[in-house]
């Protein structure tokens, strides 16, 4: 019954997974992306546009100036790519404006 209980678990996370990177890839309304599992090669391939915003052991999270932010990081070596700052169910704040700004800021190395 555990065993079973755990498979049933495993699909679910699996499917949900899958769902949002399939949404990442074929829409581009997230405002920013989290590539799970990067690796140093990754980072150097990353596309001139796209900017490191946050990063730990497990996930850098970027965002990009340019379309089809998905596909882009994919090439660039990205294992899987998930949306980053949905608002998902809840309403929309009020801001006036009718979608978020993306703001690039030029990062250069020392």
């Amino acid at each position: 019954m555990i065993i079973r209980g755990l498979l049933y678990a495993s699909a679910v996370v699996t499917g949900w997974l899958a769902v949002l990177a399939t949404v990442m890839l074929v829409s581009d309304r997230a405002p920013a992306a989290v590539v799970m599992l990067p690796d140093a090669a990754f980072l150097n391939a990353l596309p001139a546009d796209v900017a490191i915003v946050a990063q730990n052991a497990i996930s850098v999270t970027v965002i990009g100036a340019e379309g089809d932010v998905a596909a882009r990081l994919y090439r660039a070596g990205a294992r899987l790519v998930l949306p980053s700052g949905l608002q998902g169910c809840a309403p929309p704040a009020t801001t006036g404006r009718s979608h978020p700004t993306r703001q690039i800021v030029s990062i250069t190395p020392p």
